[in-house]
């Protein structure tokens, strides 16, 4: 498979996982203000470090939901940050919220083509530590940036930081699924 395909197939791992997750729960995450979908992502990302790091886990879920989670966050954040957090939950149907999910997602696949094209795959040679050190890093970036109120002087905004978790995130999903990492 090229990396279209695994990008693909990973990608439709998480959609998938979003759709039943809003069978369960519906849309309470457009309660989420972005600070704490930021915070969930650092949750995730933290927890997939202690793996790598122990190398055992207590419960029983490994790297690569979390992965998952965290590209799924990852296009929540990019929808509160369009569309604002609302307490209630019936301001956007179901539908409404799997079409956003599908344009972020596309947008961010988008984005990964152009720097993949421009970074020449370098992606495939590193570790999945170093995705987790990059996604920790980002999202202090967005911590910092979300205390400053979303201004930056010269930097990329949140909105191109949880692209850039999100595919880290998605560089380790094909990574574990077909690369037997």
């Amino acid at each position: 498979m090229d990396t279209i395909q695994q990008f693909d197939k990973v990608m439709a791992l998480c959609r998938g996982v979003f759709l039943k997750k809003m069978g369960d729960y519906g849309l309470s995450w457009r309660i989420m203000r972005p600070q704490s979908i930021t915070d969930q992502i650092f949750i995730k990302a933290i927890r997939i470090r202690n793996l790598e790091i122990n190398g055992f886990s207590k419960v029983d879920e490994g790297i690569k939901p979390e992965l998952m989670a965290i590209v799924n966050y990852g296009v929540i954040g990019l929808i509160q940050l369009t569309h604002g957090a609302s307490i209630h939950t019936g301001y956007m149907d179901e539908n409404e919220a799997l079409a956003l999910y599908d344009k972020y997602l596309s947008m961010t696949k988008e984005l990964m083509f152009a720097k993949n094209h421009d970074y020449g795959e370098a992606w495939r040679s590193m570790r999945i530590s170093s995705y987790t050190d990059l996604i920790l890093t980002k999202i202090s970036r967005v911590k910092q940036i979300e205390d400053n109120l979303g201004q930056t002087v010269l930097s990329e905004g949140i909105d191109a930081n949880y692209m850039d978790m999100i595919n880290y995130a998605l560089f380790g999903l094909i990574k574990l699924e077909f690369m037997g990492e």
